[in-house]
């Protein structure tokens, strides 16, 4: 395996009773890059996406993180090797501060319960890492905030900010962009970037110009297959791209 790679696929394959989903898909993510995974609806990016973070498992194929071979892991499992995942709906505990997420996501990475009778010292360390994260996202003032509360792309930057309290060194994105207006995309868009620069991020993307904007490397899938890779200059001027989305009627 190629050191600059850090998460690859190789014949992912995978059936539902016979419908080929994804059919020998082969991937390999950049250290360091924004890979994004594009194609018209139907083309199997959800399934794909899936199956790399581990929530199905491929019927054929090897998944391979940093080497090694992860395919028959669970998503804890590859979560703790620095893998993880952030939700298209965001996953966040409703009637509990903004600062209090992120000091749960805290403890749960450094192994500890969700008590909160834990001694002042201990707490405190908590309090000034997530004050911290929450920064990073753009959501100081939002700290005493409930989730709940908080509007739809503050609500999406504080699950970013829970995921990376778990110290990720490769961030799984799902639809990060799903629902915001254009001042919550470009809000979010700015914190990828960042979150980019010392990590790998894998994502999957509707928003085109989001893709053309953030994105290394693009691949396009059409019905379960890989149909053109490249940046986003080479991919949008593939013929056989422009007939998938324009067939599938996807803007």
């Amino acid at each position: 395996m190629n050191g600059d790679i850090i998460l690859e696929a190789s014949g992912l394959t995978k059936e539902f009773r016979g419908f080929v989903a994804v059919a020998d898909v082969r991937l390999a993510v950049r250290r360091g890059s924004i890979h994004a995974l594009i194609g018209p609806n139907g083309a199997g990016k959800t399934t794909c996406f899936n199956l790399l973070t581990k929530f199905l498992q491929p019927t054929r194929g090897i998944i391979r993180y940093k080497g090694h071979d992860i395919t028959a892991m669970a998503p804890a499992d590859i979560a703790r090797l620095g893998l993880v995942r952030s939700f298209q709906i965001s996953a966040v505990f409703p009637n509990m501060t903004a600062l209090e997420n992120v000091r749960i996501a805290l403890q749960r990475r450094r192994g500890d319960s969700f008590d909160f009778w834990r001694s002042e010292k201990v707490l405190a360390r908590f309090e000034s890492d997530a004050q911290r994260l929450l920064a990073d996202v753009g959501l100081t003032e939002f700290a005493a905030t409930r989730a709940a509360e908080l509007p739809y792309g503050r609500k999406r930057a504080l699950e970013i900010a829970t995921t990376l309290a778990l110290e990720p060194e490769m961030l799984l994105l799902d639809e990060p962009m799903a629902g915001m207006t254009q001042e919550d995309i470009d809000r979010i868009s700015s914190l990828i970037k960042r979150v980019a620069a010392n990590r790998t991020v894998l994502m999957v993307e509707h928003n085109l110009s989001v893709v053309a904007d953030l994105s290394d490397t693009i691949t396009v899938l059409a019905r379960g297959q890989v149909l053109a890779e490249g940046d986003y200059e080479t991919v949008s001027k593939d013929p056989r791209v422009i007939e998938a989305y324009i067939g599938a009627g996807h803007d």
